[in-house]
């Protein structure tokens, strides 16, 4: 462990029975002495670009003069003001340049703004002996802030989303970024939640609230790439970066740097330990393409938060690696499952999509069985190289699935949800497999409904970066069959229009749920509470025994399939899945009681030997009323008020 690890271990009044949480970073602004009456701060600062560093402040500390900082080694400057929570501050490096801390808290004036001193021990949690939830009971619902209303308003949502069936709330980043709406993988600061959504304490609110119904909050990270604007580390500190690799952000970050290792993992541990995140989820760490630093970041995790904590971190990773999945990360997003299911939904072969249209019932059944689709095979949409690693020793909760998700529907020209260009029927059908199986799923914001409101690509950028991002975005879609004119591309949605956040943003928590919109509900919900009364007690210990392909004919629509898994008390879970236009035999009736059926009386086809079109039947073999009342129990216990 390094020097720099070693000061931001857990303290020991940090640990739950406390009701006030701070992560010592060994950088940016740490307040000292606060609750004696008089705070004074510590402000740390790598600039090795730099001779010089002074703190400036602004706001009502303004008339306090800048302040030298005491350089003490290796690129290191040093500083103790006599200021407390609420200072603004910047750092003059240099000909009148000043810049926000890389670490700073919060920058309550956006990323071009001073930073603001906090004292994270202030908020005092109600709920501070959560300890979060086995990752088996795991129900992802991925959503945007912003969208939803802030963190006040994702708070409105939290019980609705409780009674659905989730378990997990997934917020996309929080990492501020320039402009008052974004997706937020442009971020440049982040330690600092992004303002707009509300304030740092509003966001642990959120957090404490969820913990007090029994719900997980996860966060999306990003480590591989800062955004275009508002990222001045390379002026002040341009070892962070190494100009001989390039990627389509610009230079690389150097993880094989300490300084830059410990900068993002001490961010991990800081979302965990201070914000009370239960899990992280890691963008893109292929574009990271160090798994030594990933593997270390796991162990400091798991090394530095506190016993008897559930802590997840999930991947997104485009190399499959699934030697990762095996010790270090509870899973990683299953893009093969999604682009499986969206071909035979939609028809759709270009694009990603080219590595999928070649019998995608049986690269389903792969997938249901083995996890990853491409295990080292060749892959047409990589240049026919190799891609993955084997998955099949892997337990199927090491997958996250899903059938939309922010990347899927918002990277469309037109950001269209998939219940726009599916069969209705079969996409009940695939999603009671994804609700079903015993894969981790996750849900996107207002799935549930049924909803076909566009999710699209939304910025807030100004001047030439908001001309570039605009036909950047056009171009990206030159090379599709659809939009292969200039004309056609004109008509993509402008990311920075205030009308396409509108167009994205759902429907208030207070809107009534009505018509089709509470049909959809109850079926989502229906299916979450078969998962959670027969399933999740079961998943621990589950393993896949394979899928059995009944139809594979793509041209003339015929795609079915029968999967099984061993549950971990032994009993087993079939599901049959018919995504095609036509009956198929069903041979052999599995085992067990019908636990769940689409549509309404298919178990009737099904004993007589037929598998309906656009139908998913599940059967479970064992005593399904024991299972019921003890998850009853532990949700009981689980829920009840934490001193």
């Amino acid at each position: 462990m390094s020097p720099l690890s070693q000061q931001t271990q857990v303290r020991p009044h940090d640990r739950p029975r406390d009701r006030h949480f701070a992560f010592c970073l060994p950088f940016g602004a740490q307040v000292q002495g606060a609750s004696q009456g008089q705070p004074s701060t510590r402000f740390r600062f790598w600039a090795p670009s730099c001779e010089t560093v002074q703190v400036v402040f602004e706001g009502d500390a303004q008339a306090t003069p800048p302040l030298t900082m005491t350089p003490t080694g290796n690129g290191w400057f040093e500083a103790q003001a006599p200021c407390g929570p609420g200072t603004l501050y910047r750092y003059d490096i240099g000909n009148g340049t000043r810049v926000p801390d890389p670490a700073s808290r919060f920058q309550p004036q956006g990323v071009h703004g001073p930073s603001e001193v906090l004292d994270p021990r202030a908020y005092a949690w109600r709920h501070a002996q959560w300890q979060g939830r086995p990752w088996e009971e795991t129900v992802i619902y991925e959503l945007h802030v912003g969208a939803m209303g802030g963190y006040r308003g994702v708070m409105a949502r939290l019980p609705a989303l409780k009674e659905l069936g989730v378990t997990a709330i997934e917020l996309m980043p929080l990492s501020s970024f320039p402009g008052e709406r974004g997706w937020g993988y442009d971020g440049v600061l982040p330690y600092a939640p992004h303002a707009a959504y509300g304030t740092p304490d509003e966001l642990k609110e959120l957090v404490d609230t969820a913990h007090g119904l029994g719900l997980q909050m996860f966060l999306d990270v990003v480590y591989n790439h800062f955004g275009p604007d508002g990222n001045w580390l390379g002026q002040y500190a341009k070892p962070f970066f190494r100009a001989d690799i390039k990627t389509p952000w610009g230079d690389a970050l150097d993880f094989e740097r300490l300084e830059v290792r410990d900068y993002f993992s001490d961010n991990a541990l800081y979302w965990l330990n201070e914000y009370r995140f239960d899990g992280l989820r890691l963008d893109a760490v292929h574009a990271i393409n160090n798994p030594g630093w990933l593997r270390e970041l796991a162990d400091h995790v798991k090394a530095r938060v506190e016993p008897g904590r559930h802590v997840h971190l999930v991947l997104e990773n485009e190399h499959n690696e699934a030697n990762l999945l095996e010790t270090h990360f509870n899973a990683q997003w299953n893009d093969d499952v999604h682009h499986c299911f969206h071909v035979m939904l939609t028809g759709e072969s270009e694009g990603y999509y080219r590595g999928f249209t070649e019998s995608p019932i049986r690269k389903l059944a792969r997938a249901l069985g083995e996890g990853f689709v491409y295990q080292g095979d060749p892959s047409p949409v990589h240049d026919g190289k190799p891609r993955g690693e084997p998955s099949g020793h892997l337990p199927p909760t090491a997958f996250v699935s899903f059938l939309q998700n922010h990347d899927q529907i918002g990277n469309r020209a037109f950001g269209d949800r998939l219940r726009a260009l599916a069969d209705d029927d079969a996409l009940r059908a695939a999603t009671a497999m994804l609700l079903l199986s015993p894969q981790i799923p996750l849900l996107f914001m207002d799935e549930e409904y049924g909803s076909t409101q566009p999710f699209q690509f939304f910025t807030a950028y100004t001047g030439d970066l908001a001309d570039a991002v605009r036909e950047g975005r056009r171009r990206e879609f030159a090379h599709f069959s659809a939009f292969n004119d200039a004309e056609t591309r004109a008509r993509i949605p402008d990311p920075n229009a205030q009308q396409t956040f509108v167009n994205s943003s759902p429907p208030p928590a207070e809107a009534p749920v009505e018509g089709e919109r509470r049909e959809w509900m109850h079926f989502y919900k229906s299916a979450l509470c078969v998962r959670a009364h027969l399933l999740m007690p079961r998943l621990h210990h589950a393993k896949a025994l394979g899928a059995t392909v009944l139809a594979d004919d793509t041209a003339n629509a015929q795609a079915a399939l029968v999967a099984r898994w061993r549950l971990g008390d032994g009993a087993i879970l079939t599901i049959a899945l018919n995504l095609g236009h036509h009956d198929v035999p069903l041979d052999t009736q599995p085992e067990g009681m019908v636990i769940f059926e689409t549509p309404g009386r298919a178990r009737d086809r099904a004993d007589a030997g037929t598998l309906p079109e656009s139908a998913c039947i599940a059967w479970l073999t064992g005593d399904v009323r024991e299972y019921s009342s003890e998850h009853d129990a532990r949700i009981a216990h689980r829920e009840e008020p934490h001193a």
